[in-house]
Parts: C-alpha cells; sequence; structure tokens
C-alpha cells in the first residue's frame, strides 16, 4: 500500500474508497460511509478498513460545523449527499478506535514527526465530529420576597 501524506486521502486504500463513492450512484454513498465506519468500530484484531474509515469520516466531519471540505483531486469528485447525524458519532467512534489500537495504522509511521502530525489530523477531525453540548436556556427565576 502507498501512503504519500498525512491525509485523509493521502493513500492508495482511501483513494480507491473515494473512487468507489464516485462510480456509486448518490443514494448508495450514505451506505458506504456508514458501512465502512460500523466495520472499524466493531473489527477485532487487525482494523482492515482503518484508511478508508479516515476517509469516510472526512467527509462527514466536511459537513459539520467547522469541519474543512474535502479537496475533490484529493477525495471523491462527485458531491456527496447530506449525512444523516447519526454518521457524527460513528465517525468520531471510529476514529477513536482507529487511533487508539495497536494494530492500526498508528504504529506504521516511519517518521515519528508524520506520525504525530497523522495523530494530531485524527484528533482535529474529532474536534469537529463531537457534536456541541445541547444548550440550556437559563429561565429568569423570581425570588419570593
Amino acid at each position: 500500500m502507498g501512503t504519500w501524506g498525512i491525509g485523509p486521502f493521502d493513500n492508495d486504500a482511501a483513494a480507491d474508497f473515494a473512487a468507489g463513492l464516485d462510480e456509486a450512484g448518490p443514494e448508495r454513498r450514505v451506505a458506504m460511509i456508514r458501512d465502512v465506519l460500523v466495520r472499524t468500530i466493531d473489527a477485532t484484531g487487525r482494523l482492515a478498513d482503518a484508511d478508508e474509515a479516515v476517509a469516510a469520516a472526512a467527509l462527514v466531519a466536511a459537513q459539520c460545523p467547522g469541519g474543512e471540505p474535502v479537496d475533490p483531486d484529493d477525495g471523491p469528485q462527485e458531491p456527496m449527499p447530506a449525512f444523516p447525524d447519526q454518521l457524527r458519532k460513528l465517525a468520531g467512534e471510529a476514529l477513536a478506535r482507529i487511533a487508539t489500537d495497536p494494530c492500526g495504522p498508528a504504529p506504521n509511521w516511519v517518521d515519528p514527526d508524520d506520525a504525530q502530525q497523522w495523530q494530531a489530523s485524527l484528533a482535529r477531525l474529532r474536534t469537529v465530529l463531537v457534536p456541541p453540548p445541547p444548550t440550556i436556556p437559563l429561565f429568569d427565576v423570581e425570588r419570593p420576597a
């Protein structure tokens, strides 16, 4: 497998995943994203789909407030449908699994600086994917005299 950078689509597996999304009909893209995230969350042993899950999470994060758009030169060229809110949680869980798994891609980086930058990029994606806490309205409560 080739890796040429730390970005979510900077490896062969993620590039192939992006091409698969482009080839799939718009109605199938949400299911493809969901499937790779769930497979990663539920995986035991080696995380076979980790690179694709990072790419999927980046696509979900791109639709969240504060998310960075995915460059069509790197990721899918076809527009993505609006993703349901449940994918945010799945994407965050998949990234947490990848970031902490000793069998995942994290230990594969030869250059420690690249490994740190890659981990930082996962952390940024996770921050975007965490939904903001619900706001609790503050009421003016009159105190008895």
